[in-house]
This record gives C-alpha cells, structure tokens and sequence, in this order.
C-alpha cells in the first residue's frame, strides 16, 4: 500500500491505497488545520488496517505548487516517513492529481467530450494562480504557469473549445475571465485520493524523489507573460 498526502491547499487530505484503488481517506477543510491533522490522519489511517510505516511500499505527496506553509508541512511529513521507514518516496505534482480527480459523471454533468480541455487551479495570491491546461486524454496541452488573471485569460484557445476549469483558484476567474464555452466545477476539492492512479504509476515505473535534495515545487518567482502562439498551433 502507498500513504498519499495532499496539503497544497487549504484542505488536508490523507488517503491510504492499494493496487485496487483507495482504501481508506482521512480529510479537513478547516483552514490551517495541516500541521495538527495530517499526522493524526496518518496514524489513524495505518492503525486501522492493521499496518505499520515500514509495510508501506511508499509514500507520496502533493509537491506543488500550491500553498507554501502546506507543501513544507506536507513534504516534510512524507520525508519523514520515508526516512524512518526505509521507502520509496513518490512527488506528485499538484495539477496532475487535480487532473486524475475529475471523474466521468463531472464531465457528463459539464458536457465535457474528448475536445475540450481541462485546467486544474490553484489559488496562488491576489489574482494570481497557478494552472496548466491538459487535453481530456492525458497529454500536457500547457505546462504549469503563474499568471495574473484578466479579461484576456484563454483567449488564445479558440471559442469554440470547451474549457473546465476546477481547483480553488477557479471561482476568482469567473467573473473576470470574458470568454464563451468555459465551465467551472465548483464541486471540486482537492483530494489525497486523487494521486491514486499517479503515485502507483511511479511505483511502477520505480520514479522516486531523493529524500535528502527533495523540496516542493514553490513556483513562486515568474514573469508574468501571455503566450504568442495559439495553445493549438492554430
């Protein structure tokens, strides 16, 4: 079994999975609640399966971007634990587990088909927020970005693509963001059991951190910029 963690944002998420799928999860949405909860979670979830940190086959963990007092407290948890545990340490990256989060009955309740695109969100600051922009099918469309938001947002994806937009940083865009065809998954939270499919992915494939140099992905300086190109290549 694998221990997930994801405190990238506000919500403290703890899941416990097999090869099958999730097992047990242990969640707050209390703000701040991150450095009093996310060890209780754990001992609870391992106490009630019967398991020890050292049966673990691995522990993952959201890695960013996101919240910075969330991934320090987060990553430094899971190092801990693989450290004294002697396992595998897994990094997921935020917006990917977002992406492997939003479940076919989302996409059915917001006419999402295999043209649209899908743009996990995560509240930065301000109007800042950090995103990428995913095809429904898996393949990095935009790679993760830091950008103010304004009228001006996606309108280099032509209108005529859907674009689902979920995450914590989605409801400052809605009244901002001047665009057609665009939805919004209020519905969404970020979840530890998210980084199923993603942390057993690297186990198989034996992708792991190095416990000493790990540190989460801040993605805190950028030069806000608005790509020339068509996100297509239109």
């Amino acid at each position: 079994m694998i221990i997930c963690l994801e405190t990238s944002t506000n919500i403290c998420s703890v899941a416990l999975c097999s090869s099958h799928g999730v097992v047990a999860v242990r969640e707050s949405i209390e703000n701040k609640s991150h450095a009093s909860q996310v060890t209780v979670f754990i001992v609870e979830l391992l106490k009630q399966e019967g398991l020890k940190a050292s049966d673990l086959e691995a522990v993952a963990v959201s890695k960013g971007p996101g919240s910075y007092t969330g991934l320090r407290i987060g990553v430094s948890v899971a190092k801990g634990i693989a450290y004294a545990a002697s396992i595998p340490l897994i990094g997921i990256e935020t917006t990917l587990s977002m992406f492997c989060g939003i479940d076919e009955s989302m996409k059915k309740r917001h006419l999402i088909d295999k043209t649209s695109l899908m743009v996990p969100m995560i509240d930065a600051r301000r109007m800042e927020v950090y995103y990428s922009v995913i095809t429904t099918d898996g393949a990095t469309v935009r790679g993760i970005s830091a950008e103010i938001i304004d009228e001006r947002t996606f309108s280099d994806i032509p209108q005529s693509v859907r674009l689902l937009i979920f995450g914590d940083g989605a409801s400052k865009c809605k009244q901002v963001i001047k665009r057609d065809n665009i939805e919004f998954a209020d519905e969404f939270r970020a979840s530890a059991t998210h980084m199923y499919e993603p942390a057993y992915k690297s186990l198989r494939e034996k992708y792991f951190e190095d416990i000493a140099y790990f540190e989460p992905f801040y993605l805190k300086d950028f030069i806000t910029s608005r790509p020339k190109k068509n996100v297509l290549g239109r």
